[in-house]
């Protein structure tokens, strides 16, 4: 039963010099860490989780061609998989991500992260408090997101999906100056994450596997 209701948690934005760009982003932004040859943050798409609280606007169909083949697979593999329920779960992930991110809340990234990814986030938090800076960041709305590719090698399942948002980004210095940023002029984001799961375990947890930009 995998109602991957990823609605867990999951995360990024305006860091300092991070390892690389969660999304494409206008302005004065901080991109999330990511690895250079390895999957970006982990989200524990766990199920039964409430809405996101921001505001969620879907629109056109939420699947993309190349993806309907590796969603297939994963349906084969266990009947229960729903991609609406799926989608759902994957906005909360993202918004409960990005704000753990934003809060620099590394022990709540680890909870929703694979260890490497969850490394590489507490790497980029340590780093921006090194430089006495905070993110006082909202998600104000996640315009769309579709699943854009999946597929299944061996056991393991992995679903990508691609998230138009806006943001309202700020950084602050260690006084709480504005350095960078504004609250009132949302940025539009474009963001890829992967989650995986290996099919058939009892963990009915999704995890976020890579981050990209759109």
């Amino acid at each position: 039963m995998l109602y991957v209701i990823v609605l867990a948690m999951v995360a990024a934005f305006l860091a300092l010099r991070l390892y690389s760009v969660l999304g494409k982003r206008t302005g004065h932004e901080q991109p999330l860490p990511r690895r250079p040859e390895e999957p970006a943050p982990a989200a524990a798409l766990a199920r039964g989780v409430a809405e996101p609280q921001a505001e969620v606007r879907e629109a056109a169909r939420p699947i993309e061609a190349g993806a309907e083949q590796g969603l297939r697979a994963i349906v084969s593999a266990e009947p229960g998989f729903d991609v609406s329920r799926f989608l759902d779960g994957a906005k909360g992930a993202y918004r409960m991500t990005l704000e753990a991110f934003w809060r620099g809340d590394a022990d709540e990234v680890r909870k929703l992260a694979t260890p490497e990814v969850a490394e590489a986030f507490a790497a980029a938090i340590a780093e921006r408090e090194a430089a006495g800076e905070t993110l006082d960041n909202r998600l104000v709305s996640i315009e769309r997101a579709v699943v854009s590719d999946a597929r299944v090698e061996g056991r393991e399942a992995r679903v990508t999906v691609r998230f138009d948002a806006d943001v309202a980004a700020v950084t602050r210095d260690a006084d709480g100056n504005v350095i960078a940023g504004s609250l009132t002029d949302a940025i539009e984001t474009h963001d890829v994450w992967t989650f995986q799961r290996t099919l058939g375990d009892r963990d009915p947890n999704w995890r976020l596997a890579d981050t990209d930009e759109a």
